[in-house]
């Protein structure tokens, strides 16, 4: 069954879980990098506060990030996030969200190819792979062979006629 389950959660939590996920060293301007010194500048979305750095510069915690200009709520993208994390279809999220598909789509593509670009190029610690480690289960079968019961028939004895006509 199907549900919105957006309507249950904390928008400030769900903001500061998002924030530590996307900046785990803190908060820094986009422009200088400063981790200080920035004073909120706007309070339109809250709980989602825009900062003006002494830089000049006015970010908030999506700038420069897959959700850029979002206009959705925090914990809306913190159950995407965890809906692609979990393998959830994006038809299914459309429906629990009450969003369309293909914005969902687009953006479960740019979560991905985000991740893909962050991950480990080399998961192993070998620069060179035999071909059995790539392979785990090569050579193994579910079963074993189907055997036929009938005994085999002698060589160079040959058979009369069809099998199914015989007695």
């Amino acid at each position: 069954m199907d549900f919105p389950i957006s309507e249950f959660m904390d928008e400030d939590s769900c903001y500061q879980k998002i924030v530590a996920v996307l900046h785990p060293d803190g908060l820094a301007c986009p422009r200088c990098q400063c981790r200080d010194g920035f004073r909120v500048h706007r309070r339109t979305r809250d709980p989602v506060l825009d900062y003006r750095c002494s830089c000049g510069r006015v970010f908030n915690a999506f700038t420069e990030t897959v959700f850029h200009k979002t206009h959705r709520r925090p914990s809306e993208i913190l159950l995407i996030l965890r809906g692609i994390a979990q393998g959830t279809t994006t038809a299914r999220l459309a429906r629990e969200l009450n969003r369309h598909r293909q914005h969902l789509l687009r953006l479960r593509h740019r979560l991905q190819e985000q991740a893909l670009k962050a991950a480990d190029p080399l998961p192993l610690d070998d620069t060179e792979v035999e071909a059995d480690e790539m392979y785990q289960n090569a050579g193994e079968k579910r079963h074993p062979a189907h055997r036929s019961r009938r005994p085999p028939t002698p060589p160079r004895q040959p058979t009369t006629g069809a099998r199914h006509l015989r007695q």
